[in-house]
């Protein structure tokens, strides 16, 4: 179970000396912050993305939501991705991804349209690493600060070797990205929390990582997945840290075998809005916010009623006041 006290008395220890004219003595004043602009990752809703484009990012739009994050493949993926989505597509019941069909251009049009941004993608492994101009290109066009990965492929991560090469690859991609406009992201699903060769892969991934070149996103219903604490990573990699996707959990879940997919598929029924779980979301949040983190995504997989749980997730977040 997440504590609730380490940030909170952090944060009011800190803030005491922030305060103008504050007395000697007198009890730490925290400054109240709202989170800022809200995004959703697409994945949230790509069924109705795909049915109706227009419709479905005026709801986002009416619902507040400023923000959005794209997931692949897109018209630029390598061929393997689109097979690979090919493959996958009839098992979630619907193909589309990307621009929805369209350009990279009309999609920039349709977002301007409803008063919406896209500061960030998740694209695949190969397409970022065999095809960064093209991912450039397209970050130019939408607008993008961020492009990267939503998770390590399984067959990359079996050893702590496998580790340290793929740190080094996402640096060594970062480094091709940055002349072009954009800075790498990385994902992390969950996975890499369980002692591996003794020690815990995620963290000598993101000990290798260049802050200068690389970004994470965190994501919280995954880490506490894998048994992490994320205030304690906030804490650990505050350079690192620029995104987070938001979810809540309808009770304390751990990975059965430490993040493949079958973790991921057993454990997708416990999302639920932000707010109506047991995660300590205000604690989270507020710290993420005082480490540097810019863009907060709310997502629920393939949410079964996108408005409402979408909606309540939103109305949530907007009304919380953070100790930062």
């Amino acid at each position: 179970m997440l504590s609730r006290r380490t940030f909170l008395a952090a944060a009011g220890a800190s803030a005491a000396g922030l305060v103008t004219g504050a007395r000697a003595g007198a009890a730490p004043v925290v400054a109240a912050v709202r989170l800022g602009p809200i995004g959703v990752q697409l994945f949230s809703l790509p069924k109705l993305l795909e049915k109706d484009l227009d419709g479905t990012l005026a709801m986002l739009s009416g619902l507040g939501y400023q923000e959005v994050e794209l997931f692949g493949p897109y018209p630029f993926s390598v061929p393997a991705a689109q097979e690979q989505w090919r493959g996958m597509a009839s098992m979630l019941g619907f193909s589309g991804s990307g621009y929805f069909g369209r350009t990279a251009a009309e999609f920039r049009k349709r977002l301007d349209a409803h008063r919406l941004t896209a500061p960030s993608m998740h694209v695949e492994l190969e397409t970022l690493r065999d095809r960064t101009e093209q991912v450039g290109e397209a970050a130019h066009v939408l607008g993008h600060q961020y492009a990267g990965l939503a998770a390590i492929p399984e067959d990359r991560r079996k050893t702590l070797d496998d580790y340290k090469r793929m740190a080094d690859e996402i640096n060594a991609i970062g480094a091709k990205a940055k002349p072009l406009g954009f800075k790498v992201l990385y994902h992390n699903h969950g996975y890499g929390f369980t002692p591996l060769e003794g020690q815990i892969p995620t963290r000598v991934v993101f000990d290798r990582l260049d802050p200068s070149l690389v970004a994470l996103e965190m994501d919280i219903f995954w880490t506490v997945a894998g048994g992490a604490d994320p205030v304690e990573l906030l804490d650990a990699y505050p350079r690192l840290y620029r995104l987070m996707h938001v979810k809540d959990m309808s009770k304390i879940s751990h990975f059965a075998r430490g993040g493949v997919m079958q973790d991921m598929m057993s454990l997708s029924s416990a999302m639920t809005p932000a707010g109506s779980g047991v995660l300590d979301l205000p604690r989270v949040l507020a710290h993420a916010k005082n480490v540097g983190v810019e863009h907060f995504y709310v997502e629920q997989d393939l949410a079964p009623n996108p408005q409402e749980q979408l909606g309540a997730s939103i109305r949530y977040l907007r009304g919380l006041t953070l100790q930062a």
